[in-house]
């Protein structure tokens, strides 16, 4: 069968699935089974909502996985429930990101009141990254990242929890809020300084808070350099330590593209200061 067969199939399967809805609401259907009819009407929704996927009609899937979702809810079928809307999220997602955006937080909201919150934090990460990609809304973003850190910490899951934060501060820093910015990376890099496993990516993170002191002020920045040598004695013995100190920058290292904006803004700063002191 080809596509538009089976677009065709799923509105004929959509439209007996609301009838099946309609008849358990009413009187006599609610005396003969109609839970059992909903649960039918459920199944169908489903199954219209796969082939809506296989013809590419993202947005039809996407509401047919909401009316499957709706119809859990009302079974008090809650895990089915928010399967289904990640599911029309994850349609949605290629057709109306606003509306996969709230499936999504749907979702969230069944998988918090369960007490499931690293499942929680995992969708708000999917959230940001629509953020991100698609609406670049890098506020809206951070504030999904943030989220998701703190459902991570409160379930002792502190890697993932790290690499939330570690966006956050990076996009903080790309939008100039460099106190919180500095904040994250000196946490994460006192989180992880202390593990092998983990001790060789602190210094990056106090190299990254370094360069976000920089930009805000020079004296403290080589006060927080001071700081970093002395809590983390390896910081002192990297490039990126050395980089700081003779600003060299690119015969050291290849730079990223957030590294050699901040390195931009680092000049600017100073070249401001010097104007001032003409």
């Amino acid at each position: 069968m080809d596509n538009s067969g089976k677009e065709k199939e799923a509105i004929q399967l959509m439209a007996e699935a609301d009838k099946k809805v309609k008849s358990s609401g009413s009187f006599l259907g609610g005396m003969f089974g109609g839970n059992h009819k909903v649960e039918e009407a459920c199944e169908m929704y489903a199954r219209a909502a796969n082939m809506f996927k296989m013809a590419k009609n993202w947005s039809a899937a996407g509401n047919a996985f909401c009316q499957a979702a709706r119809l859990h809810m009302q079974l008090q079928n809650k895990h089915d429930s928010a399967t289904s809307y990640i599911d029309a999220g994850n349609a949605f997602k290629k057709a109306d990101p606003q509306e996969a955006i709230k499936c999504l937080n749907a979702a969230i909201d069944i998988y918090t009141d369960m007490g499931r919150f690293t499942i929680a934090a995992k969708h708000h990460i999917t959230i940001a990254e629509v953020y991100e990609s698609e609406l670049v809304d890098i506020e809206k973003a951070i504030a999904h990242y943030e989220q998701a850190a703190d459902y991570y910490k409160g379930e002792e899951s502190n890697s993932s929890a790290n690499k939330c934060l570690l966006k956050v501060a990076s996009y903080s820093a790309q939008l100039e809020q460099y106190p919180k910015a500095i904040e994250i990376y000196e946490q994460v890099g006192t989180n992880t300084m202390d593990n092998p496993l983990l001790k060789y990516s602190a210094k990056e993170y106090f190299f990254k808070a370094s360069l976000c002191h920089f930009i805000v002020d020079e004296l403290n920045a080589k006060l927080a350099v001071g700081k970093y040598e002395e809590m983390f004695p390896a910081f002192s013995d990297s490039r990126e330590c050395k980089l700081l100190k003779v600003k060299e920058f690119d015969s050291i290292s290849r730079l990223d593209q957030w590294l050699t904006t901040m390195l931009l803004r680092i000049k600017k700063t100073i070249q401001g200061d010097e104007g001032d002191l003409k």
